[in-house]
């Protein structure tokens, strides 16, 4: 029996199984075995071969359009950058993933536009297995539905759960640190729904026999697999719903509600017309806001303060981070900074390098002749 074979016998065997406290243990282990030949069979599809989709990362951010075939990625992704993307109304028109660069806030963020995924991508169906690597690339996953498919939503969550992607998800507050005898001790700081028996036989399942274990949330099974497992990516998201230009404004209604039983809320989704460029600033600003970048504007020593080309770096880094990114022999020369803008308690205020800049500070370096 090959390995999707296993799997999918694995999968019938938890599907056919009632989950109740009895039978809570056996549906760990089998969710633990589940895990552990997807993540072979996903190494032997990597060690296979084949020409993939690798594309290197460029620009302060990468963000991934994901979406089934003939959404409008294409259109939207020349929309919103320098990119020539293909499109048509045909099925697959994307072969291979497409960058292209969208500047905005004087950030430059690189855009893939990637093959329409179909359902089985996970499991090597239409190369969906080498789509969703690059995808696992990305610090934001923008799904771009079709305004009369939205429940094309759930299958693409699907996929990228089986790719173990975890979708507007934080990891897991999970330790476990080998030891060389004593068995398997489980400490937690809030109370669990799973018993210890249950605990103690996933992580058997995956190999600790003598390891001390700690919870810091109550855990489910999937979580606490979740918790044990090193190939995990969690990457945040936003919807935009493509093609509203070919609704009925009172079809708005039944889109809203479609949404809402997916537990998303309308007025966070972009409604957007990439064909007509309509809601594309929306879009803009909502992929700015989630992938959590600032802008610092330099004050270079001769030349004053550069409006036009903002330092973009992570929301929370501080001076010596963006020291760091600047690069050279900043470093070493360091003395001090002066910021000015919303960090700071007053104008030129001197800092050191553990100082947290805010969007839009100015920011000077004295250095060290």
């Amino acid at each position: 029996m090959g390995l999707e074979e296993e799997i999918e016998k694995i999968e019938d065997e938890i599907a056919n199984t009632p989950y109740n406290k009895s039978t809570e243990a056996h549906i760990g282990r089998l969710k633990s075995k589940l895990a552990e030949k997807k993540e072979k069979l996903q190494n032997q599809s990597s060690a296979g071969g084949g020409t993939g989709y690798s594309v290197e990362k460029h620009g302060d951010a990468t963000v991934a359009l994901v979406g089934f075939p003939s959404v409008g990625k294409s259109s939207l992704l020349n929309s919103l950058t320098n990119a020539e993307s293909e499109t048509g109304s045909y099925e697959f028109t994307t072969l291979d993933v497409n960058p292209g660069m969208l500047k905005h806030r004087g950030a430059n963020i690189q855009m893939l536009d990637v093959p329409g995924l179909i359902e089985g991508a996970a499991t090597g169906r239409g190369d969906g297995q080498q789509v969703l690597a690059v995808v696992r690339n990305a610090d934001l996953i923008v799904f771009v539905l079709s305004v009369f498919e939205i429940e094309q939503y759930d299958r693409l969550h699907e996929e990228l759960y089986d790719i173990n992607i975890r979708v507007d998800q934080e990891p897991p507050r999970v330790t476990v640190r080998p030891k060389i005898k004593d068995g398997i001790k489980i400490t937690s700081s809030t109370e669990q729904d799973l018993d210890e028996k249950t605990i103690s036989d996933v992580l058997r399942e995956h190999g600790y026999v003598n390891a001390d274990l700690n919870l810091q949330e109550n855990v489910s099974i999937d979580r606490l697999v979740d918790g044990l497992m090193e190939n995990r990516e969690y990457i945040p998201s936003i919807t935009c719903v493509n093609k509203v230009d070919l609704i009925d404004p009172s079809y708005k209604e039944t889109v809203d509600e479609q949404l809402r039983e997916r537990d998303l809320d309308p007025e966070a989704v972009t409604f957007i017309s990439a064909a007509k460029e309509k809601g594309l600033e929306a879009l803009k600003d909502r992929i700015w806001d989630n992938l959590g970048l600032i802008r610092v504007y330099m004050n270079k020593p001769g030349r004053g303060i550069d409006w036009e080309e903002p330092l973009v770096i992570e929301a929370g880094t501080t001076v010596g981070e963006a020291i760091e990114k600047l690069g050279g022999e900043m470093e070493e020369r360091f003395r001090f900074a002066r910021v000015s803008g919303p960090s700071a308690t007053h104008d030129e205020q001197q800092v050191g390098t553990d100082h947290v800049l805010e969007d839009e500070d100015v920011l000077k370096l004295i250095l060290r002749r």
